[in-house]
């Protein structure tokens, strides 16, 4: 049974490889992405036993997705594939400037039909970690109940429960949606968010008044991811701890924080102190922003340590990758 498990919604990627708007831009590399799919691979890749629950449908890309998690060591046990159902997807394009923008079309895909009737209370129990997210209550109602279930059953049995904020305000009105995330806040054993979603939910407040309003409601942990500057941590006893990002050749953000989280919870549960957890997580965000689209550039552990090892030793050498055509990443240094 894996370590660690996810619920949530995987969505078929189309990464734009020219820069520009979706009406102009004519190439794509298609890939795969959803944030709690991102998550349990990149678990997998970092040395994790991860498994997934989930819909799919019965289409091209589902079938793709079930090639990549058994490809990746992803326990695909719990995915149920509906055979007219359809698997979500979206767009991503980058403009002149490097942000990226993203289209999705995913009502009444297979993912939205996930309930809490889907979970199963042993393969849950089984876990050392549950995760899910915010945007997994946001896609329907009944796979915002699957999500607060899984949390539910997994304190009972005294697991570790996860929570990425991940607030995606165009899914759910905004009362709503901050109602949702911050009553799931007190479910979570170890609740993640970024700087824009602290902003969709507290408005312009101090990264450590936001990290100290969601301990209050009831975490042990919470991480503030705060892009290129790293992030801050801090815990129910206490604890506030800045740690510093990593300086590369960032291309493409899709998926960085999704890989972040796997990678905190793995070396935590190995027992790190939270601070050398947050700078092996800070350095695999960093490195999947060096490529393009959510999974490809997704690191392995032993490439984390090195370019760890690398910037402790002193070298100052940017890092970045370049892709092939099957969509894999191979690294280099020194590029700007």
């Amino acid at each position: 049974m894996p370590d660690i498990v996810a619920v949530g919604e995987p969505m078929a990627e189309f990464a734009a490889t020219e820069r520009g708007r979706l009406s102009t831009v004519t190439g794509f590399r298609r890939g795969w992405g959803g944030d709690t799919s991102n998550f349990v691979v990149a678990a997998a890749r970092l040395g994790a036993s991860s498994g997934y629950i989930t819909r799919l449908g019965g289409d091209e890309f589902g079938r793709s997705f079930l090639d990549l998690w058994q490809r990746e060591g992803v326990d695909a046990s719990q995915v149920i594939v509906e055979p007219e159902g359809f698997t979500a997807v979206y767009f991503i394009a980058l403009d002149e400037q490097g942000r990226h923008s993203f289209t999705y079309y995913r009502a009444h895909s297979a993912a939205s039909r996930l309930g809490p009737s889907d979970l199963d209370r042993d393969y849950l129990a089984s876990a050392c970690i549950v995760h899910t997210s915010g945007i997994t209550q946001a896609i329907s109602a009944s796979a915002c109940e699957a999500a607060l279930v899984a949390l539910r059953l997994a304190r009972e049995g005294r697991i570790t429960t996860s929570y990425d904020a991940n607030v995606r305000p165009r899914l759910m009105a905004p009362d709503a949606l901050r109602r949702t995330v911050l009553d799931t806040f007190t479910l979570a054993d170890v609740v993640f968010l970024s700087t824009e979603d602290a902003g969709h939910l507290f408005g312009e407040t101090a990264g450590e008044e936001v990290v100290s309003r969601i301990l209050r409601l009831g975490p042990r942990i919470v991480v503030l991811r705060q892009g290129p500057l790293g992030c801050l941590v801090g815990t129910a006893d206490g604890l506030r701890v800045t740690v510093p990002g990593w300086r590369v050749a960032a291309v493409d953000a899709t998926g960085a924080g999704d890989a972040f989280n796997a990678a905190f919870l793995i070396r935590w549960l190995e027992g790190a102190p939270l601070e050398q957890a947050a700078r092996f997580a800070n350095a695999v965000g960093a490195l999947v922003t060096t490529g393009l689209g959510a999974v490809a550039p997704i690191p392995r552990r032993p490439e984390v340590e090195a370019f760890m090892a690398r910037e402790a030793s002193g070298d100052e050498a940017a890092y970045t990758s370049v892709q092939d055509g099957s969509g894999s990443e191979t690294r280099r240094e020194g590029a700007t």
